[in-house]
């Protein structure tokens, strides 16, 4: 028999679960980056000038989590973060087996794609 506070535990589990879209997650990188610099007490302008990003991006992205990748590149490198922006993609995932075998046979691959032979 189950317990009754695992069952409780899992189904809150799942209740928080939601499948992310692209919006859902620029907003919430947004939004930690906001609570990094008020952590650090710098103002918007004072990450403007250290990054050599606009203020007004600076705003729309805290508001809308709105910025071009390399004016995040660029706030990130001011905050002290260049090693986790380094960092994404670093890491193989896969879904299935399948994946992962391909992973590892690509594992030193340059290329996506056969090159073709010319005739």
């Amino acid at each position: 028999m189950v317990n009754s506070s695992n069952n409780n535990s899992i189904l809150s589990v799942l209740e928080s679960f939601t499948l992310d879209d692209s919006d859902d997650i620029a907003q919430q990188v947004a939004e930690n980056f906001r609570k990094r610099r008020v952590e650090k007490n710098i103002t918007r302008q004072r990450i403007s000038e250290l990054s050599g990003v606009p203020l007004s991006t600076i705003a729309l992205f805290e508001q809308k989590g709105l910025i071009s990748f390399r004016s995040l590149v660029k706030i990130a490198m001011a905050l002290g973060y260049s090693s986790d922006i380094k960092g994404l993609f670093s890491n193989a995932k896969f879904n299935t087996m399948e994946e992962l075998e391909l992973i590892r046979r690509k594992s030193g691959s340059k290329r996506a794609y056969v090159k073709s032979k010319k005739k």
